[in-house]
Parts: C-alpha cells; structure tokens; sequence
C-alpha cells in the first residue's frame, strides 16, 4: 500500500466524491418524486393512464441502466436530444429510479386495510384527512425498509454513469489507477467510499423507521 498516492490525488478523489454525492441526490429526488407522480396517474381511473404506467414500469425495470444512459447519451444526438454527460446521469438515474419507487407507493398505500379507510369516511373525514391521517402514517413505516433499499441499489448504480464519463468517484478511481499503474489503492478507496455512503444512508432509513413506527412501539 502506497499512501502517498492519496497525498497526490486526493482533490481528484475528493472532487469525485462530492460530485457523486451531487449526482446521486438530485438524481434521488427525481425518483422519489417522479415515483409518486407516476403512482398518482396509476390511481386515475382511465385505461390510458394504466396503460402509460404499465409501460414505462415495464421499461425501465426490464433494461439495465447502463444500456437506458448508453441510449440517451449516445443516441440522442441522432434525434436532436443533446445532454451533457451530468445531465444523463441525473436524469438517467431518477427516471430508472421512478419505475421502481411507484411500485413501492403502490404496494404501501395497497396494505393499508381498506376497512380503515371506510371508516374515516363514515366518520366524516375528508380525502385529504384520510391520506394526511389514516393512509400515510400507515404506509410510510411499510415503504421505509424497501425505499432505503432502493435509494442504496442506485447509490451503487450511480458507478455505471462513469462510462458515460460523468465526472464521479469512479471516473476518479480510474483515473489515478490509469496513471499510477496501481489498482489496489485507487478501488479500495472507492470501495471504503461507497460503504460510508451506504452505511450513512441506511442508518438515517433505521432512525426514520423508528420515528414512523414509534405509534406501533408504543402500542
């Protein structure tokens, strides 16, 4: 092990840190977003809507990211669809992200008993306060566990945007292995990197588990 080789590079490594954290949370948010968006249409009782939703889920669960960013960056120029790298892997990321996000909206809001929402209807509750009282509190503990799975999935997803050469940790960790001949040094830093990333997030899941749960703990 050569430590020094992190003397030298560690602005690269560190740029490409930071950029993967940009990367990875605005691309996050589109995909929080965009999946309750997608969910919403779904609940709209139109076949068309059911259909959109059917295919895009289809879509961009059954084809690799890495195929859906090499599509768009390099073919979209033949359709007038000119992206910068960045702008690729965010939205590459977020849209592939959506598809999956809207099925965990569905099956947490489809757990919750049906009887309890009968219920605050006899009881005069409007939809609003059925959502805001009855369904969210109820699905938010059900959604966390397999949400924060998701957010790591593509936390870890978020390395493939190098081939693209969005400038993120990977890029970096190719970079000073290109130049330095080495491979141990410049992985293990991107291995113990994306570990800190992924433990952080799947602490701060546990913490907001046990807050939306704390209902049924003091049960």
């Amino acid at each position: 092990m050569d430590f020094n080789l992190y003397i030298t590079y560690w602005p690269i490594l560190l740029k490409g840190l930071f950029f993967t954290l940009y990367v990875c949370t605005i691309g996050l948010l589109i995909s929080l977003i965009g999946g309750l968006i997608l969910y919403r249409l779904k609940k709209i009782d139109l076949r068309i809507t059911a259909f959109m939703y059917f295919i895009y889920v289809t879509i961009f669960r059954g084809t690799p990211l890495l195929v859906q960013v090499y599509l768009v960056y390099y073919g979209g120029p033949f359709v007038e669809l000119d992206l910068t790298a960045e702008q690729v892997g965010i939205i590459g990321l977020g849209l592939y992200g959506a598809a999956y996000f809207a099925e965990i909206y569905r099956s947490g809001f489809e757990s919750v008993p049906k009887g309890h929402i009968e219920a605050a209807h006899d009881l005069g509750y409007s939809r609003l306060q059925i959502l805001r009282y009855i369904q969210f509190p109820q699905m938010l503990g059900l959604i966390i566990p397999p949400s924060i799975n998701q957010m790591i999935i593509l936390i870890k997803e978020s390395a493939i945007l190098s081939i693209i050469t969005v400038p993120e940790i990977t890029t970096a960790a190719v970079t000073m292995a290109t130049q330095t001949f080495t491979v141990v040094e410049p992985y293990l830093f991107l291995a113990v990197a994306y570990w800190l990333i992924t433990f952080m997030v799947s602490k701060v899941g546990q913490w907001c588990e046990t807050r939306a749960t704390i209902h049924l703990i003091r049960h």
